[in-house]
């Protein structure tokens, strides 16, 4: 497959504009604004009920929280086709410090919730709603930034390091939430988190600009054929999409109260989007895009792995809360072994991608999270007691399942971008990483549908002969135990599944280590596989 510029003449990417030696520099920059973003989104892990007492709601009615969730998720989701297209004509680093702006307005309300009569769950909802708008922004703006810093080989690794830089900033959130807000306790608490992503918003979007100021845009040209409307389509779509799968009673359903009514908007305007895309001369995502296998092939795998990389941040702590017998730290230690897994994989992606291609490095990593899963799916009520010299056997495999996970980001982002002209990283990023965010927005709606429907089945109806109360009690929950831990395993078997359709999927439509060149007409990457 080959794809090459549309015309003659010479467009000039970041990497024709920046000097070598500063191009680390930016890298760094846009990686660490992530990672602020990355530590916010999992801060309210630790401070929701501080968050929840400061607004009027009590630890009991914790749906009433779902808001606060599908707020930051809708945000993250729908400005993310518009900014990242955006950025194509506007350039890197002005969409970048607009929506590290949106994130430090987000920021500030968040932080002022419940001050005042009319800061209510409404405005905090809105403030991480905002909170959630400007970091998804940042996803593919910093990755289009990569890729449009460096080619060739060096282009893998680069997207390795950024998403490494996010994902850590995952790990460390709650801690760093619980941390600091108990550190703080004389400057707000919980409030002070937020407040000091202000200055820390300014530090990484005023460092980028100064950076890159000789930066010029993309192509100029693309800005009267860019799809706005689409582009709004798409994202409201959605969004809608998320308030409609997301779970707002997951004891209770699957997905939200209100799924019919909005899943049919949902529908609808994204058949509009569909539509539109389908007569349009110059769709918002280009027609060769669409046609092309590895394309498809690369957002198909990513959408299979964060519906399996949901099992892994659902499934493994409410294991080890309602199986393990873990308290909430022991159940947060626990996935920290998956967690830490992921950035370290990321750039071991990255240095692979280099050395033997997107399409192995991928099956590399999908056969490994596959693998782990597997192993997840044998394990017993004593799991924690079996060791390998001084490791726990359940620490190596959670530790590999996440490193699998890690692998296959930065090859499948790069075979994307291989696809794209210069001019439309930003919006392929885009579409890189909503496949895997509605991967886990659909897994999570699986999830929980699942596992209310085998619990009951493998549960029944317990038929207790015990002769006292104590007993009863304690035989009652060794079921519920058990029914929790085969509901896991069959569900650990599911995700090992989806790995290696993942992998099959990878190995059949992506091609092998692709020759990327510069075209001699100009900065535009011509790519053969």
């Amino acid at each position: 497959m080959r794809l090459s510029s549309k015309s003659d003449s010479v467009t000039h990417t970041i990497s024709d504009i920046e000097p070598a030696t500063r191009r680390p520099v930016l890298l760094v920059l846009a990686g660490l604004g992530l990672f602020v973003t990355a530590l916010d989104a999992y801060v309210v892990v630790t401070l929701l009920p501080a968050m929840f007492a400061d607004v009027g709601l009590t630890i009991d009615r914790f749906e009433q929280a779902t808001p606060i969730v599908t707020g930051f998720l809708g945000g993250y989701v729908v400005a993310m086709p518009l900014l990242g297209a955006y950025s194509d004509i506007r350039g890197r680093a002005p969409v970048y410090a607009f929506c590290m702006l949106i994130f430090a307005a987000g920021s500030a309300i968040t932080a002022t919730a419940g001050l005042w009569s009319f800061a209510g769950l409404p405005w905090l909802v809105m403030g991480r709603f905002l909170q959630g708008l400007g970091g998804g922004g940042l996803v593919p703006l910093s990755l289009a930034l990569a890729a449009d810093l460096y080619r060739n080989e060096r282009r893998v690794l680069a997207l390795g390091s950024v998403a490494a830089m996010q994902e850590a900033g995952s790990v460390f959130g709650p801690l760093y939430g619980a941390t600091l807000a108990a550190a703080a306790t004389s400057l707000g608490g919980w409030r002070f988190v937020f407040w000091l992503n202000l200055p820390l918003a300014a530090l990484c979007a005023g460092g980028l600009l100064l950076g890159s100021r000789k930066q010029s845009r993309l192509d100029a040209s693309a800005a009267t054929s860019l799809d706005w409307v689409g582009a709004a389509l798409l994202g409201l779509g959605l969004g809608l999409l998320v308030l409609a799968l997301y779970p707002d009673d997951p004891t209770t359903r699957a997905t939200s109260g209100l799924l019919i009514p909005v899943g049919t908007l949902s529908v609808a305007v994204l058949a509009l989007y569909g539509w539109r895309q389908s007569r349009r001369l110059e769709p918002l995502i280009p027609h060769r895009l669409l046609h092309s296998r590895a394309f498809i092939g690369a957002t198909s795998a990513n959408l299979l792995i964060g519906v399996a990389l949901m099992v892994a941040l659902v499934d493994v702590p409410l294991l080890g809360r309602l199986v393990f017998k873990l308290d909430q730290l022991g159940s947060g230690l626990l996935l920290s072994h998956f967690l830490i897994g992921v950035p370290a994989g990321a750039v071991l992606g990255g240095l692979l991608g280099t050395r033997i291609g997107a399409r192995a490095t991928s099956i590399v990593g999908m056969a490994l999270a596959a693998a782990a899963f597997v192993q997840m799916a044998g394990w017993q009520s004593n799991e924690l007691t079996l060791y390998v010299g001084p490791l726990r056997v359940a620490d190596i495999a959670l530790s590999a399942c996440g490193l699998g996970f890690g692998i296959v980001i930065a090859p499948l982002a790069a075979k994307v971008l291989e696809l794209t002209r210069a001019e439309h990283h930003g919006l392929a990023s885009s579409l890189v990483v909503l496949s895997r965010t509605m991967g886990m927005l659909v897994g999570l709606a699986g999830l929980t549908a699942y596992g209310l429907y085998r619990f009951h089945q493998i549960l029944g109806t317990p038929q207790l002969t015990d002769p006292d109360v104590r007993a009863r009690v304690d035989h009652l929950e060794r079921l519920v135990a058990a029914a929790f831990l085969q509901e896991y395993r069959e569900i650990f078997a599911v995700a090992a599944g989806l790995c290696l359709v993942a992998a099959l999927v990878a190995a059949i439509t992506i091609g092998g280590t692709s020759r990327v060149r510069t075209a001699a007409t100009g900065g535009n990457p011509q790519v053969s596989a």
